[in-house]
């Protein structure tokens, strides 16, 4: 793809340099280009020219000559320094220096950056605004990446209105696929929301259907716990789905599932918001990045360390991830404390999180203790 469109993408190859950088010996000074050995103490050299960047000096500089060189300029092959210009003074068509350069001062010397040939940047990097510079100084246009996963969204709830609408009794507003949506964004993938399906098998095998064979992923919130209307996984298995696991010992989020159909995968994330929220972060976000080529640096979880400023939570017999808010630390660590919040449904409390605190299963930790956090971006 153009270079131009390309930040946020996965790069596919191996980029190389086709060139030295720098191409040629530069100044990283505006000053004079200089033979070191003619200029210590106070020199008085004349000045027979200058060198800026595009337009280098070409003739030679013979003793007692000096260059005008502009940063970025080429150092003219007879000089070995660069004075720069607060150590001068014009006197005429001369200039007089105050230095006692050595060889190489202020000089950014050819390939010390790179060298034609070597590896600018590997595959698997998710590329940043940065690193367009510098593939545009290798050539590298346009670009090889990998395509983006496509994925699509739905969820299942006959509870479930528009957020535009008005809850009538027993009603809610949906609001997973919209943070879903943001999310499998966020991980670098194409999305494709396909809405709200009734609580009915023959309405989510239909939508199933369509939805695998439009994209590689599917994720689909509510309707995989244990109850008499959650219809997901025999819908999906209905599909050809080959169910890979269902349940994990996690709160909240326990009731994940997780499926293939060839080389499709299928994700069943609880309906709760707090829990669909953990099943992306710890399942579906480095699949994403594994699916789009990305390292395993981006693959791996998205840990930080806060300390624990709180009384020690109870253990449980499955991963607890509690919302918490943070604050700076005197001593620069963050300082994790629980946000009050009524479980895995409660919005309001998560929003008040700046991140979820990881208790291992059948642990506890000590007030002061360095915890371990998954980020909420």
């Amino acid at each position: 793809m153009p270079l131009s469109e390309a930040a946020g993408r996965v790069l596919a190859r191996e980029v190389l340099s086709d060139i030295d950088l720098p191409p040629f010996e530069k100044s990283a000074m505006d000053g004079y280009a200089v033979r070191s050995a003619e200029v210590s103490g106070e020199s008085r050299l004349r000045r027979i020219g200058e060198s800026r960047a595009g337009e280098p000096w070409t003739g030679p500089v013979g003793p007692g000559e000096c260059v005008a060189i502009y940063t970025g300029g080429e150092l003219p092959p007879d000089c070995d320094a660069v004075v720069m210009v607060e150590k001068s003074r014009r006197d005429g068509d001369h200039v007089v220096l105050t230095d006692d350069p050595e060889a190489g001062q202020h000089v950014c010397h050819r390939g010390e950056d790179i060298r034609a040939g070597e590896c600018v940047l590997a595959p698997g990097r998710r590329l940043a605004a940065r690193d367009l510079s510098l593939l545009a100084s290798v050539g590298c246009d346009p670009v090889q990446v990998w395509r983006r996963p496509r994925v699509s969204i739905l969820t299942t709830g006959d509870e479930l209105v528009k957020p535009s609408e008005k809850p009538g009794p027993g009603q809610i507003r949906e609001g997973n696929t919209l943070h879903l949506a943001a999310m499998v964004r966020a991980a670098g993938a194409e999305v494709r929301v396909c809405g709200v399906v009734p609580d009915d098998p023959l309405s989510l095998r239909e939508a199933f259907a369509e939805a695998l064979e439009k994209g590689d992923v599917l994720i689909s919130t509510g309707g995989v716990s244990m109850g008499e209307y959650d219809f997901v996984g025999s819908a999906l298995k209905e599909c050809g789905v080959e169910e890979i696991f269902h349940k994990v010992a996690i709160k909240p989020g326990k009731p994940v599932w997780f499926g293939a159909l060839f080389d499709k995968l299928v994700f069943g994330l609880p309906g709760n918001p707090v829990s669909c929220l953990v099943g992306h972060e710890v399942f579906v976000r480095p699949a994403l990045a594994k699916l789009g080529g990305a390292d395993e640096r981006e693959q791996a979880p998205r840990i930080t360390r806060a300390r624990w400023c709180a009384a020690p939570p109870r253990a449980m017999d499955r991963q607890q991830n509690l919302p918490v808010e943070l604050a700076p630390g005197s001593d620069g660590v963050p300082e994790a404390r629980p946000v009050r919040w009524k479980g895995s449904a409660d919005l309001v409390g998560l929003s008040r999180a700046g991140a979820l605190a990881i208790v291992p299963a059948n642990a506890t930790f000590e007030t002061g203790a360095l915890v371990d956090l998954r980020p909420l971006g």
